[in-house]
C-alpha cells in the first residue's frame, strides 16, 4: 500500500492518505482514477442539464464524452511523453503504463477539443454553441481532477512559508518540507471560473464567448500557478505550460474581440 501523510500546519489539518482506494481480485484501484471519474461524471451532468436548457439533443453530449475522452487521454499522454522523450525513448513499454502517472492537462484538452470539433462538424451541429457548454464541463473536470494530485502528493510547488503551506515528504527535495499546494490553487481558480462562466452563459451575447473566455481564464491562472511548480515540462529553459498558457490568454482575448465586433456588425444589419 502506498501511504503518505500531508498536513496544513496553519490550518491544523493532517491527512493520512493511501493512494489505493481498494482492491478487486488483487488489482489495485487508485483514488486518482476514482477522482478523475467523479470529475467526468459531474461534468457530464452539468453539460447535459445545460444542453436541455438550451434545447440541444443530449445524445450529442454523450457522443462527445465517448469520442473525446479516449482522445483526451491519448493526447494527455502523448503531450507528456514527447517532453520526456529522453526517458521514454529508452523505456518504450513505460509509455503505456499510465498507473505511474504522466498525463498533461493541455495535451488532453487540445486532443479532446479537436475530436469534438471533427465530430460536431460532421454532424453539422452548432460548434461554438456546444463548445460554450462543454467548456464549463471541462473546468468542472479540471477542478475536481486536481484533487487526484493531492492524493498522489504531486504537482506541488516550491518551498514556502505562506499561510496555505502544505507539509509533505518531497521526492524533489528528498526531505520533509512545506511547499505551495499548487493543486489547491488551481482547483480554486477553476472553481471561480466555473461560477463566473455559469453566470455568463445565461447572459452571453454571441456563440463562442464562453469557450474563449474559458481559454483565457484557464490560461491566465495556469500561467502564474505553473511558475510555482517543481514538476514542469520544459523546452530548453522555458516551461512548456507557461508558454501554452500565455498563448491561450492571447487567443482567448483576441478571438473574443473578433467575435464581439462581428456580433455588433450583425446587430446593425
Amino acid at each position: 500500500m502506498e501511504k503518505t501523510t500531508v498536513s496544513f500546519p496553519n490550518l491544523n489539518l493532517t491527512f493520512n492518505m493511501d493512494r489505493v482506494a481498494f482492491s478487486v481480485f488483487g488489482f489495485d484501484i487508485y483514488w486518482y482514477a476514482l477522482i478523475i471519474t467523479f470529475g467526468i461524471i459531474m461534468a457530464y451532468i452539468f453539460i447535459t442539464l445545460e444542453g436541455k436548457r438550451q434545447k440541444i439533443d443530449t445524445e450529442i453530449f454523450s457522443d462527445i464524452i465517448l469520442i473525446g475522452l479516449p482522445c483526451a487521454i491519448i493526447g494527455a499522454r502523448l503531450y507528456y511523453v514527447i517532453y520526456k522523450w529522453e526517458y521514454y525513448s529508452k523505456n518504450l513499454l513505460d509509455i503505456f503504463n499510465l498507473r505511474n502517472g504522466g498525463l498533461a492537462v493541455y495535451g488532453g484538452v487540445i486532443a479532446g477539443v479537436l475530436a469534438a470539433y471533427i465530430y460536431l462538424k460532421k454532424k453539422k451541429q452548432p460548434i461554438l454553441k456546444i463548445f460554450d457548454i462543454c467548456s464549463i464541463g471541462l473546468l468542472i473536470g479540471q477542478c475536481i481532477g486536481r484533487w487526484g494530485n493531492f492524493v498522489n502528493v504531486e504537482a506541488y510547488g516550491y518551498e514556502t512559508n505562506s499561510f496555505f503551506k502544505m507539509e509533505i515528504f518531497s521526492d524533489v527535495y528528498d526531505k520533509i518540507v512545506c511547499v505551495h499546494p499548487t493543486f489547491l490553487y488551481e482547483s480554486m481558480w477553476n472553481l471561480a471560473g466555473i461560477i463566473l462562466l455559469a453566470v455568463l452563459i445565461r447572459r452571453k451575447k454571441y456563440d463562442g464567448q464562453i469557450f474563449f473566455s474559458y481559454i483565457f481564464w484557464y490560461g491566465l491562472g495556469r500561467f502564474f500557478i505553473e511558475g510555482l511548480r517543481t514538476d514542469s515540462l520544459y523546452i530548453g529553459s522555458l516551461r512548456v505550460s507557461r508558454v501554452v498558457a500565455l498563448v491561450s490568454v492571447i487567443i482567448g482575448v483576441a478571438v473574443n474581440i473578433i467575435l464581439y465586433k462581428r456580433n455588433k456588425k450583425l446587430e446593425k444589419i
